[in-house]
């Protein structure tokens, strides 16, 4: 028998519809099922690398995780990776094809149809139920003639809606109901029920609204989700991680918040660590002398170099650099720190700018992408890092440039291509010694003992709880047996 679905599509991109999917696929497992996640297209700057290699989005690899199976870049076909406001690189089934303005990838998408039905039927063949994210809105009523992600995909294979409002930013009532009013005559079908999300505060104060937008709508209100303090992956530029401001941690880290900042779910451990206090920067001004400058991955390095330069927030890092601060490069970040850049070929817009100086390397951007895991052991060095010398590593690569190592490190730089370094306990137990011993102190609190895996889990079940706890299960469960 094929797969049974059910699909979570949302009023507005962040209305939660990642995080109540995967909720969703846990319930699903806990339950007794094979259960998988999908979303056809996607549009992140956080990507992950596959075990053979394939790049997809974050938020399926969360759900994935969710569901206890091993992430396929059949649960993502496409990805879009930004690289300005208006292209993006265009990755089907795990691999770059280029890259497209928005105009001419909406002109070009329906023919991409046909690689998203053939993931999707063949997970379709080995579980019993897909949990299908959409995009954005269903109701962008300028996109629906190419729509391949939210109601076009639910009527390609099936799947039965439920549609899922932020209460949180306010005119969820307005949302869910215009949303629905804006859906074609043959659309509606396929909503079997709507949630509120993200809810503070007292239920019963909801009920004459409940009743009065199910009586608008004509489907069921299946639940109304309080607001959760979770720690998950999280994909977009819409994370709220990228507010954070530190606080009273002995050490003080900054990461610069690149306008096509990636893969910052990089520095979740880091931030989780009691001894720091990590915060993100966009301002010269806001910098400070912190214990540590990180420069993370970006989608277009030698567009950010310019703008870290037009900034100002290069000359700042230049400054804390030449008075012993240490620095840290990943990917991007790593490119940003050498001599030289060039892209002969116009993988970034062509041209060539000069480094930041910081380490004795040079980057040429090729039209060959590196996506790989790699398993390895920090580099026997000197310096300020020595204490990381050996650690070992795994993690992966996503870059378009070439360097000339994986690593690179002198006195108090260092620069990277492994995404996920910093998911190595003992890594981030050395580099939080290391960084304390250079300030005068000594961590006396408590170490985390929790891996990150078991961490995750916990969220997991966390998430799940809540959702049981708020969503009538019971009709969900009735809805994904019926379909539409």
């Amino acid at each position: 028998m094929p797969a049974k679905s059910i699909m979570i599509q949302g009023t507005m991109s962040n209305a939660g519809k990642s995080v109540l999917a995967a909720g969703l696929c846990r319930i699903f497992r806990q339950d007794g099922y094979k259960v998988v996640p999908f979303k056809s297209q996607n549009m992140a700057l956080n990507s992950f690398i596959t075990a053979q290699g394939l790049e997809m989005g974050r938020a399926q690899v969360m759900q994935a995780e969710a569901a206890g199976v091993e992430p396929s870049v059949e649960m993502n076909p496409i990805l879009l990776k930004p690289t300005s406001d208006v292209g993006s690189q265009v990755i089907v089934n795990g691999r770059a094809v280029g890259n497209l303005t928005a105009s001419e990838y909406f002109r070009k998408k329906s023919q991409l149809i046909p690689q998203v039905m053939e993931a999707y039927r063949i997970l379709e063949a080995q579980y019993d139920i897909i949990v299908l994210e959409g995009a954005g809105s269903p109701a962008e009523i300028n996109l629906k003639s190419q729509d391949i992600v939210n109601m076009g995909l639910a009527r390609m294979v099936g799947a039965p809606v439920l549609l899922a409002g932020d209460i949180d930013r306010g005119g969820v009532f307005a949302a869910l109901y215009g949303t629905m009013a804006l859906l074609e005559a043959e659309e509606r079908p396929y909503v079997k029920g709507t949630i509120i999300n993200k809810f503070r505060g007292d239920v019963e104060l909801l009920r004459p609204g409940l009743t009065q937008l199910e009586e608008l709508c004509q489907v069921p209100v299946v639940g109304v989700v309080p607001w959760m303090e979770l720690d998950l992956d999280e994909e977009d530029s819409l994370s709220s991680r990228l507010d954070a401001r530190g606080g009273k941690a002995p050490l003080d880290v900054a990461v610069i918040r690149l306008p096509r900042i990636s893969n910052f779910t990089d520095f979740d451990p880091l931030q989780r660590h009691p001894a720091v206090g990590l915060r993100y920067v966009d301002r010269a001004e806001e910098l400070g002398r912190p214990d540590l400058v990180i420069l993370p991955g970006t989608k277009s390095t030698l567009a950010d170099l310019r703008w870290l330069r037009q900034s100002g927030l290069e000359a700042a890092i230049l400054k804390l650099a030449s008075r012993g601060t240490p620095v840290m490069g990943i990917c991007g970040g790593y490119q940003m720190l050498g001599r030289k850049l060039s892209d002969p070929v116009g993988v970034e817009g062509g041209g060539s700018l000069d480094g930041m100086g910081l380490l004795d390397t040079t980057t040429v951007f090729s039209p060959e992408k590196t996506t790989t895991r790699t398993a390895c052991s920090f580099p026997e060095c000197g310096g300020l890092f020595a204490p990381l010398s050996g650690c070992p590593l795994e993690g992966y690569e996503i870059h378009m440039g070439q360097s000339e190592g994986l690593f690179t490190v002198s006195g108090h730089i260092l620069g990277t291509y492994l995404h996920g370094l910093l998911d190595s306990p003992q890594l981030v137990e050395r580099l939080v010694g290391l960084l304390m011993e250079e300030k005068g102190l000594h961590w006396n609190g408590e170490t985390p003992k929790e891996t990150l895996w078991d961490y995750k889990q916990r969220q997991y079940d966390k998430l799940a709880q809540t959702l049981r706890e708020s969503l009538d299960l019971r009709k969900i469960y009735e809805i994904v047996e019926r379909g539409v």
